[in-house]
């Protein structure tokens, strides 16, 4: 007696859950990715949107910060160890993690799926923008740290072109999202929110983090596109007079 043959059930592939634990080796260097996320590379895109945020005050405040900066012991050393070395490996590896990964966002659309597919496309906006942004107001036109007078007019000559304005606004909401997002990823991974309750409180916190930080870098963004043509280097009395308040008031 003949039977039927039922053709096998296809084989689901798992969903991407929020939190996965690493194997091997590769439990260090996803470590190591989302430790270098937090510090420094967080602690510097906090410092540099308040220094950013002296545009506010007009170009002599904004160049006497950069001139501060540029001004601090071993400067170029705590550049490359704390900012381009620790950028460039948390992006490679983050793209690594991305290619590796399967977000299955169409089968199934849960949170953490669209959480993992927004944190790598906002991570290579970021990506991107950095490295634009290092190269034309580090390394091209006018030097910057030799001549800190320029800066507001450096920046608010690149701004007036309208399509890099807007790469500029949707790279800092991305660059904003990714790092808020990311702490919440770093504090369920190293176990500082272990239930769920802890991790949803401590989004929140993590959401108007991302906002605060989105609103100030916006802010700062406007005050270049909104204030008056800066001279092309601002007088060295303006940046005394900004960096040295007076002791007598």
């Amino acid at each position: 007696m003949a039977t039927a043959n039922h053709p096998a059930a296809p084989k689901l592939t798992q969903g991407v859950q929020p939190l996965r634990a690493a194997k091997g080796n590769s439990f260090l260097w996803r470590k190591l990715h989302s430790l270098l996320g937090v510090i420094p590379i967080g602690a510097f895109l906090v410092e540099h949107l308040l220094s950013n945020f002296e545009a506010l005050k007009g170009p002599a405040a904004y160049a006497a910060q950069v001139k501060f900066l540029n001004s601090l012991p071993l400067v170029r050393v705590l550049e490359w160890t704390f900012i381009f070395l620790p950028i460039a490996y948390h992006a490679i590896y983050g793209i690594f993690i991305w290619l590796r990964g399967k977000s299955n966002v169409v089968y199934y659309p849960w949170a953490g799926n669209w959480m993992y597919v927004a944190q790598r496309w906002t991570g290579l906006i970021a990506f991107v923008y950095i490295g634009y942004h290092v190269a034309t107001q580090r390394f091209m036109g006018t030097s910057l740290p030799e001549n800190p007078g320029a800066s507001f007019a450096k920046v608010q000559h690149e701004l007036a072109n309208p399509l890099i304005l807007a790469f500029y606004v949707i790279a800092m909401i991305a660059i904003c999202w990714h790092f808020a997002y990311g702490i919440w990823l770093f504090a369920a991974k190293w176990g500082i929110t272990p239930g769920v309750k802890s991790r949803q409180r401590f989004g929140y916190v993590c959401a108007a983090l991302g906002v605060i930080l989105a609103v100030m870098g916006l802010w700062s963004i406007a005050a270049f596109v909104t204030a008056p043509p800066a001279p092309d280097n601002v007088p060295a009395a303006g940046l005394i007079t900004a960096s040295a308040p007076s002791t007598l008031s």
